[in-house]
Order: structure tokens, then sequence, then C-alpha cells
């Protein structure tokens, strides 16, 4: 096994679209755990799939990570070691652990078919090693061109998952794996293991979905000579009714989350720390996650996000967001004051809320009044207290007015919020009085 001395991580995510939530939870678990242990994070772009692939979506997903304050160590593409993989290819063939195969995906089906017909496994019959070569020669001819096979050793291959602990796949109940195509590109595998070689990948962290894999790339390593990393398979992240996230069933994408005007912080807890024993709570940074996150408190069970707690979540970290972390946003926005944003950062869902809710205090404001308290609002205004004022005046002035009218509670006090804000709800009228001044006011009374 390579020395965990200095972990080096890597999060592969194929560039054929957005990544979503389910994509960004094990590039945020790699994260967290290569700044757990000091270690070095690479970001492989795997695009072998040349017909899927685009520049564009690669793009698009160092652009996402980067919002949700991931920056890699490294960056690498596939499509620019296509060498690696085909020197790769020949030592396999050398070795005879890679075989050509000829068959078309409809022999293979009608082959899958009469095995299930005779309740045996649907795997590959290895038909292709019988072959002499002067099959392979006639097949050619006849215009076929291979796929390649990596023959499996067939036995029980055991590895201690970080996570889920000591793990047994047996290779001998699963076909041959395809590792070359019949056009000559690479499927997933031989790229993935090679790169993992020569990068020197230390720790596999990746989705349950990916376990049966394991064996069989547990034994492409050992065919190529390479060490053999450890491997750790965390929870699915799936939607509010249980199904998994999907770019083909176009879940919601990062970039979506982003436009919907979500806090980076509140996306990224969501996304990695759901389904585990870690509190979701407003964190500060990705640091502070990733020292606080062992992955024994990865639950085995599915991890399911909850787009209300999201909402929750990220209102909670905007209402402890200090003016320094605001500053710079207001400022974009054309807005400052560090006694404004005190002020109404407990009222925001969304950071963009504070474009409307800044005009409680610099108007303009549409005053709500009803004909019943048009006497009552002329009285007040008429009683509203001289400047300077501070945050007893609300309670001098209302006061005053309870003990000038009888009113009290919401008869007294919704009028007054209705005429000064234009609103029900809103930050407390004692802090709010004093920033929009006594000329505002006595424009927004009757």
């Amino acid at each position: 096994m390579i020395s965990p001395d200095t972990p080096v991580v890597r999060w592969a995510p194929s560039p054929t679209g957005r990544i979503h939530l389910g994509n960004a939870r094990p590039a945020l678990l790699n994260w967290f755990y290569a700044r757990r242990h000091g270690g070095r994070y690479i970001l492989r772009m795997d695009d072998t799939d040349l017909a899927r692939s685009t520049r564009e979506s690669a793009d698009s997903i160092e652009v996402d990570l980067a919002w949700l304050g991931i920056t890699p160590d490294l960056l690498v593409r596939q499509s620019e070691r296509t060498s690696l993989y085909d020197a790769a290819v020949k030592r396999l063939i050398a070795a005879g652990r890679l075989y050509p195969c000829y068959e078309t995906e409809d022999e293979l089906d009608r082959r899958r078919a009469r095995a299930r017909a005779l309740n045996k496994p649907p795997i590959y019959d290895r038909a292709a090693l019988k072959l002499t070569d002067e099959d392979r020669a006639r097949l050619e001819a006849e215009g076929r061109k291979p796929h390649w096979r990596f023959k499996l050793a067939g036995r029980p291959v055991h590895f201690d998952d970080l996570i889920k602990g000591a793990q047994t796949v047996n290779t001998a109940s699963m076909s041959d794996p395809v590792l070359v195509r019949e056009d000559g590109s690479y499927l997933y595998t031989l790229p993935s293991v090679v790169d993992d070689i020569d990068l020197g990948i230390t720790h596999v962290i990746r989705g349950e979905d990916h376990v049966s894999n394991t064996g069989t790339q547990i034994e492409i390593f050992e065919a190529l000579g390479g060490p053999v990393p450890t491997f750790g398979h965390h929870n699915l992240l799936t939607d509010a009714q249980g199904q998994g996230f999907s770019k083909r069933l176009g879940s919601q994408s990062i970039a979506d989350l982003r436009d919907a005007g979500y806090e980076p912080m509140a996306v990224a807890i969501m996304g990695s720390i759901t389904g585990t024993s870690l509190p979701i709570e407003p964190y500060e940074t990705l640091d502070e996650i990733a020292n606080r996150l062992d992955f024994t408190m990865i639950s085995h069970g599915p991890a399911r996000f909850d787009p209300v707690e999201l909402d929750s979540l990220n209102a909670r970290l905007l209402h402890a967001l200090p003016y320094e972390g605001a500053a710079a946003r207001l400022s974009s926005l054309g807005l400052e004051g560090e006694a404004m944003w005190l002020l109404l950062r407990a009222n925001l869902a969304k950071f963009n809320d504070i474009v409307d809710l800044a005009k409680l205090v610099t108007g303009p404001i549409e005053p709500v009044i009803a004909d019943e308290d048009r006497d009552f609002l002329a009285l007040a205004k008429a009683m509203l207290p001289p400047e300077p004022w501070d945050e007893t005046t609300w309670s001098h002035w209302t006061n005053a007015l309870k003990d000038t009218t009888g009113r009290k509670g919401k008869a007294l006090f919704l009028p007054l919020r209705l005429a000064l804000t234009g609103r029900h709800d809103g930050p407390e009228l004692k802090s709010l009085l004093p920033l929009v001044g006594r000329k505002a006011c006595l424009a927004r009374l009757p």
C-alpha cells in the first residue's frame, strides 16, 4: 500500500454537463480529507469520451468548484494523457491480461438472454479466448474491429474501505470488463487506474455505487505493478424524494443554486455533511468542516437532501455574516453602512434581498395606511420626538401615544409599522428609526 503520510486524492468528473449536488459531494469529501491530513487535491477531467465531453463543461466545473471554495493543487485532463494509456495497453496485452473480442452488441445481448433462460449468470463466456489467429484474421477481413477485455483473475478481492470497513468483491462473478472500445477509445476504468498510479493517488474517495468496480480496478493496479490506493466509498446524496441526482434527469446544478442566490457555504454544507453525524449548522470555512469531519461520521445509509433545510441554513449563514464579509458585496449592489447591514441581515433569506430591505432605510417605500388609522397616525406624526434619535426613541414615542390614545398591542404598533415600512414584518423599529431619521419618518406619516 502507498504510504498515507502525505495523502494525494483526486476528484475525477466527466465534463459532459453541469455538475449537481450529487457530484459536489465527492468533490467536497476529497477536499476535506486532503485539508484535514495536509495532503494534495487533484482535479482530473475524465474526458476520454470525446463525443460527449466539452471544454465548456470542463471550464464550468472549475468555476463551480471555485465558487464552492475548492482550489485544486493540480489539474489534469485525460484527453492529454493517451500515451500513458497506450503504453499500459501494450503491457497488459504482453502479459496476457488484455485480449481482443469481436462480438457485436446484438450477439452479446443474445448470449446474455440465453444465459438467463438457463438460470446462469449473464457474464461474458470468454469465447474470444478460443479464437485462433485464422479466426481473428477472418473476422477482421469481414470488417470487424476488436474491443479489448481485461482478463480477471476470478478471485475474492479484499480491501479495507476507509468508510465501510472490510470489503470483499469476488471477480469470479463478473464479466471481463471492456477497457478499449472498437474505435480505440478508452472506457473509464483503464485511464483511471493508469492516472492513479502515475499521479501517486493514495486515497480514492468516491460514491458507494463504485464498490463493485473496486475489485476489477485492484486487479488492474496489480497487473500494471502499481501500488493499490486506499478506497473509501461514501453514501450517496439523494433528493427529497429519495432519488439520486443525475445530469441526465436534469437535477438541479450547482450553477442553478448559485443563480438562485444561495450562499456557497450553504450549498457546500448541504452537499457534504448531509448523511453524517456532523450537525448541519453554519460553519465559517471549509477548513472548519475538514477539521471536524472524521469519515467514521459518514452514515452507511442514504443522505437525503432537504431543500427546506437548505433555505433555513442559507438564512442562518446570512444572519451571522459580519459586515466585513458583506461589505464588498453590498458595495457591488450600491449599498454601504455597517449599521444598516447589522440591522437588516436578520431578515434575509438570500443576500440580494438586502436591495429591497435597504429601501426601509433609504426609501422609497409605499406607506400602507388604513382609513380608520389616519387620525391616529396624524397624531403620531405630531408627537414624533425631536432628534437626536437612538434606540430608546421608539419606546418613548409609543409610550406617549399609548397614554394619549389608549391604544396598545397590535392596534398601537401595526399601523405605525405599516406606515413607516409598508410591510407587516421586518426589523425592529427601535433600531430602524434612528437609521431612517426624523425627516423621512415625517414624510411617511400622513
